[in-house]
């Protein structure tokens, strides 16, 4: 018998400053068996990173074709490409083509990947890779409950994540294009 996803409902009180985006809301995202805490983390982090209200998680594990979140406009057109992870520049270049728009967000032990990767697309203007530090990916990917209330400040490339009992800094590391703007 295959193993079933597990449903995490969450609920995320937005404040980006950098971009002008004040949201408070609520979804349900998937945990596929073999996802690790951390990139359910990550996939968490990047939906409040780069929120639109078109923006959705795609299939992710389950369709390696698919990106972990996309962005279309109200005709259906995609518009922005996010993966999470350490992807090679092969799906970053493809990426790129089916998307104005193309982020990465890395996490991980990423540094190897940077110095083989990166050089590869460095040459597409319109990829954009920021990186998550270890630890504090690790301390959010720890608080992260079946049922999770987040507060998300997002200013001058920092993610402050509360949740009422303690707050977790994480210092985005930009690696190639600009931070997110509206």
């Amino acid at each position: 018998m295959a193993l079933q996803a597990t449903p995490y409902k969450i609920s995320l009180d937005i404040s980006d400053t950098d971009r002008g985006v004040y949201e408070s809301v609520k979804f349900t995202v998937a945990r596929h068996p073999s996802e690790t805490e951390l990139r359910l983390a990550s996939r968490v982090l990047a939906y409040a990173l780069f929120y639109h209200p078109q923006l959705a998680f795609g299939r992710g594990l389950s369709d390696s074709d698919e990106a972990a979140l996309w962005q279309s406009d109200l005709t259906g057109a995609l518009e922005h490409w996010i993966d999470v992870g350490q992807p090679d520049a092969a799906r970053i270049t493809k990426a790129s083509r089916r998307a104005p728009v193309m982020s990465v967000l890395v996490y991980g032990n990423a540094r190897l990947w940077r110095d083989k990767v990166l050089p590869q697309v460095a040459h597409l203007s319109t990829v954009r890779v920021l990186a998550l530090p270890q630890d504090g990916l690790a301390e959010v990917a720890s608080k992260l409950q079946r049922n999770t209330h987040w507060g998300v400040l997002i200013s001058d490339g920092q993610i402050y994540i509360s949740d009422g009992d303690e707050q977790i800094t994480i210092a985005l590391e930009l690696w190639q294009g600009e931070l997110p703007s509206a």
